[in-house]
């Protein structure tokens, strides 16, 4: 399996002022394309820093960072932009939603930057809307939907560039159980598909949904498993059905 992504004793210093916080301190990890990977770490682990380099929102201070064959360690913000555009597709826990557009206009937003005509970027928009069962929602704004519903054109706006990694920052925290696990359900199905997704969380039942679970602690990874029996379904609906 080829690495999409590698990272090479990365790390990353912050100065606040005369003090010097160590993020990250020498992180190697390699991902390959087509896995489903979870970053799991108490607050000031490093995981939301690691995220952020990964999804080229911030660059180490030292080490190395390779990104579908692309070095991205010393890129130019303008060269990192369009990596962001071209490679990675994000999902915030704050669904992150332009308010005033509808879900098709949100979701076919990166694709002006790509330079796609409209009836393409309508197309394109669209087919990714079907694909996470919101076909029938295109015309809606965010106000209009439901948290579950939102995510899902996050998730749909994530998705409409074909990127090669799906970044998801803890993409459950604004919702609700029973939601987030269909959420989480919605996922699984896009890694069946050959998404490679990478999850920030904290919560281990949301971990569980992924194949291999990377907990990080003070900068370092802490432990790297593979998880034999990752979670499909939803535990709530299933709990239902043996009490029928």
């Amino acid at each position: 399996m080829s690495a999409v992504i590698q990272t090479t004793d990365i790390s990353r210093i912050y100065q606040m002022g005369s003090e010097t916080i160590r993020a990250l301190q020498s992180v190697s990890i390699s991902i390959n394309r087509g896995e489903y990977v979870s970053f799991m770490g108490p607050s000031g682990s490093g995981k939301s820093t690691l995220m952020n380099i990964i999804g080229c929102l911030d660059t180490p201070s030292g080490g190395r960072y390779v990104l579908n064959g692309n070095d991205v360690s010393d890129m130019t913000e303008n060269e990192l932009a369009e990596i962001r555009n071209k490679e990675i597709g994000f999902v915030f826990q704050t669904f992150n939603l332009l308010p005033r557009a509808t879900s098709l206009e949100n979701v076919a937003l990166p694709l002006i930057y790509a330079g796609y005509s409209k009836s393409e970027r309508e197309e394109k928009a669209l087919k990714a809307l079907e694909g996470v069962g919101l076909g029938d929602r295109a015309h809606h704004k965010p106000n209009e939907l439901s948290g579950g519903q939102r995510q899902r054109v996050a998730i749909a706006r994530a998705l409409v560039n074909d990127p090669s990694i799906i970044l998801a920052d803890e993409p459950t925290g604004n919702l609700d159980s029973k939601t987030s696990y269909d959420i989480m359900d919605l996922f699984a199905d896009l890694h069946d598909k050959g998404n490679t997704i990478i999850m920030v969380t904290h919560e281990d039942d949301i971990a569980h949904y992924s194949h291999r679970i990377v907990r990080l602690r003070d900068g370092l990874v802490e432990a790297d498993d593979k998880n034999e029996n990752p979670t499909r379904g939803n535990p709530l609906k299933q709990a239902q059905a043996e009490e029928v």
